[in-house]
């Protein structure tokens, strides 16, 4: 039996930057509205049609890739999380393995929005663990910016959202008391309408159904969220997934070097933080930068986090998540 361990980390964001006052020009809101609410500052769009989901993730992968010391055709297997595929299927693990031009490897997609990477992270690390793969590539990468209600109807779901990409090699580790020592991966599929976009899909509405409406104030197309039902739960399921974890490793919240929470809302971590009596020094946000980018923030924050020295060898670093589904999960890693 093996460990994996993260070897080589990677981001990409578009340049666009779309700041609270620029939104502030196409709905009814205003930076200290979005600030007091969400701690974001300001996010990243796409800015044409040749920034996709998938472009982002191959850029995010070539620098982990480089970064990993190896080459692409070291690569056994790839995983790739995301909300916003370029197509409806196939997914973008496939065309992330056309575009890098990697051998004819397996390639799979994770449809687990804010949870996507940790459940990616967890899916990679058991086929590494049983010895199937060496070279596992995660992916989470997401354009949320063509699909959202950008008018004062969408304002409370579209100023938190924004677009990027994160990517992570994660290697075969002898020494099992380095890298991921463990995952711990759950949902709750009764709340799932309470954060959803709903159509289109085959069990309701389809895209058919849409045209044949033609329906102005047809939104079942766009996001929706209970935002304080949300945040309710999404407190509460952190704390769990976190103590869940350093419970499994015999460890303590105060054996954490640094969390890097699922950037959803700066006030659920500011929240975690407290509960925890962690420092600023052991828990890493650039929701204030990036906005939530789904399954892309952890990895962003990552390797931000690891480009910055805040993760070094030895450290105990751990990942959590919570999102639509409602899943979560958390990752405990030995750095």
């Amino acid at each position: 039996m093996y460990n994996s361990k993260i070897t080589g980390l990677g981001y990409y964001v578009p340049d666009n930057v779309v700041t609270n006052d620029d939104l502030s020009e196409v709905m009814d809101t205003n930076d200290a509205w979005i600030q007091e609410r969400t701690g974001i500052k300001e996010r990243r769009h796409v800015a044409s049609e040749e920034e996709t989901t998938t472009s982002m993730g191959v850029k995010a992968a070539k620098i982990a890739i480089e970064r990993a010391g190896i080459d692409k055709d070291d690569i056994d297997f790839i995983v790739f999380a995301t909300l916003s595929p370029d197509y409806y299927f196939p997914g973008p693990g496939v065309l992330v393995q056309r575009d890098l031009g990697i051998k004819t490897v397996g390639a799979i997609d994770i449809r687990n929005q804010c949870s996507g990477f940790v459940y990616g992270i967890s899916v990679a690390d058991q086929y590494i663990k049983t010895g199937m793969y060496k070279n596992v590539l995660v992916i989470g990468s997401e354009v949320h910016s063509r699909g959202l209600d950008m008018t004062t109807r969408g304002r409370s779901v579209s100023v938190i959202f924004g677009d990027g990409a994160g990517a992570a090699i994660l290697s075969r580790e002898e020494d099992t008391s380095k890298g991921i020592l463990s995952t711990h991966l759950h949902s709750e599929g009764q709340h799932a309408e309470e954060l959803a976009l709903l159509a289109p899909g085959m069990g309701k509405r389809w895209v058919t159904d849409i045209i044949e409406d033609n329906n102005p104030d047809d939104a079942s197309y766009l996001p929706v969220m209970n935002g304080q039902f949300v945040f309710k739960n999404a407190v509460v399921r952190f704390s769990e997934v976190i103590m869940e974890g350093l419970s499994k490793n015999n460890l303590e919240p105060t054996d954490i070097d640094m969390l890097v929470p699922h950037q959803a809302n700066l006030r659920i971590s500011q929240f975690i933080q407290k509960k925890f009596k962690l420092s600023d020094n052991q828990v890493f946000n650039n929701i204030m930068k990036y906005g939530n980018t789904t399954a892309a923030s952890i990895p962003i924050a990552l390797t931000e986090a690891w480009e910055q020295g805040k993760v070094k060898e030895g450290d105990l670093v751990v990942l959590a998540a919570f999102g639509s589904g409602f899943t979560w999960g958390s990752a405990i890693i030995k750095w």
